[in-house]
């Protein structure tokens, strides 16, 4: 399928500056219609949800949207989308959650591939109720991690397993749907962190066997906020802590205060625009399978182009490197510091940051201890001029004595 990423372009205000972004990982940049969206809702008039007056149903109607839309993007049941301030403090939430569930003797799954969202929240609240935390190892040197690895960690007091979906630092993409299969017949929950993987792929969260699964629309296109999804009967059996006089009902009840209006009509606009990237028919869901698929085969090629490149230069290690990955690279340099790399592309116009980028766990298993590398993310939006501009950049660089 034909993907004009110069019509895609046009739509990104922030692009009119000239800089090339590949920064994505990190927050994307955000089309004229996301924008349109909140600021419209914003000016129009808003109260409290309710079906009485017009801004009573307005809000009543942002919120089911974004719901809808989420579900759409998800494969998931609107009934069970849960909004928050960001995956971390959902994340947390849902944690602190289902750890009045847990005592000594449980035992907690976690990953050293993950971002420290989906570390730190269960590890804490672990050790709050005397559970147990065990520790799913990675490949280094492939970057792999299989679902041998998360076998290895199962047990008969194994009660949640939380894995990424993708490595923010190097893209790795665990075999999601085979091990939510492991988990399960282990009589486990299996939580997912799909912050990094939602961007570039159509997403099932069923097919992936998650019982929670977080993203954050900001990484695609949208504003900041963060998003759970969840079969609606898992929900029912959580009790999270709430206000005495909010609602019982779900997904209500997970949703502490008034929702951000402003920021789910943006959500909407963002899924939507995905949704139209390339010419397609049916539903909002198909019609999105269609558009990802396209930004897929778009970013993949120019990945390629990238991983040519920079096969070319000198003293350059590219630690992304397992078999399924999202288009994503984390480089280091022979007796250069990756943060050097990124003030001298600034300098010149591309933006790739330097970092672990709260992937603390997979920069110390790899040996670059808490300072990572540097990371260029493609988007929907990245073209191929961009890719010459990272490698010329990068060649530059290289060729200027060290200090």
């Amino acid at each position: 399928m034909s993907y004009d990423v110069e019509a895609v372009r046009r739509h990104f205000p922030a692009l009119a500056d000239g800089t090339a972004h590949f920064d994505g990982p990190g927050g994307s940049q955000t089309p004229r219609a996301v924008a349109d969206a909140i600021r419209d809702t914003l000016l129009a008039g808003l109260s409290n949800r309710g079906r009485t007056t017009a801004a009573e149903r307005r809000a009543d109607d942002t919120v089911t949207g974004a719901r809808a839309a989420m579900g759409d993007l998800l494969g998931a049941d609107p009934r069970g989308i849960v909004f928050g301030r960001s995956m971390t403090q959902l994340t947390y939430d849902l944690a602190r959650t289902l750890a009045k569930e847990w005592g000594p003797g449980d035992e907690v799954v976690v990953s050293r591939l993950d971002h420290d969202a989906n570390v730190r929240p269960w590890v804490q609240a672990a050790a709050a109720v005397g559970a147990q935390v065990r520790w799913i190892d990675f490949d280094p040197e492939r970057g792999e991690l299989t679902a041998a690895h998360v076998a290895a960690e199962l047990g008969p007091r194994t009660r949640l397993v939380a894995l990424t979906g993708a490595s923010n630092l190097i893209g790795t993409r665990p075999p999601l749907e085979e091990i939510g299969r492991l988990v399960h017949d282990a009589g486990a929950l299996f939580a997912v962190d799909g912050v990094h993987l939602t961007a570039h792929t159509a997403v099932d969260v069923a097919a992936l066997g998650a019982d929670f699964y977080t993203c954050s629309p900001y990484k695609f296109l949208g504003p900041h906020c963060g998003v759970l999804a969840s079969p609606p009967e898992t929900l029912e059996r959580l009790a999270p802590d709430k206000l005495l006089p909010s609602t019982d009902a779900v997904p209500e009840r997970f949703e502490l205060g008034t929702l951000p209006y402003e920021l789910l009509a943006g959500t909407t606009a963002a899924v939507d625009f995905l949704a139209g990237l390339v010419p397609g028919e049916g539903s909002r869901r198909r019609r999105l399978i269609t558009a990802l698929e396209a930004v897929g085969e778009h970013e993949d090629g120019l990945l390629r182009r990238a991983e040519e490149g920079l096969a070319e230069l000198p003293g350059v290690t590219v630690w992304s490197r397992a078999a399924r990955r999202t288009p994503t690279l984390l480089l280091t340099f022979d007796g250069r510091d990756a943060a050097d790399a990124c003030r001298f592309l600034a300098d010149r116009g591309v933006s790739a940051p330097a970092g672990s980028f709260y992937a603390l766990e997979p920069s110390r298993r790899l040996g670059l201890g808490d300072s990572g590398g540097l990371r260029a993310g493609l988007a929907p939006y990245t073209s191929g001029a961009d890719v010459v501009r990272l490698l010329d950049g990068l060649a530059a660089f290289l060729a200027t004595p060290a200090g």
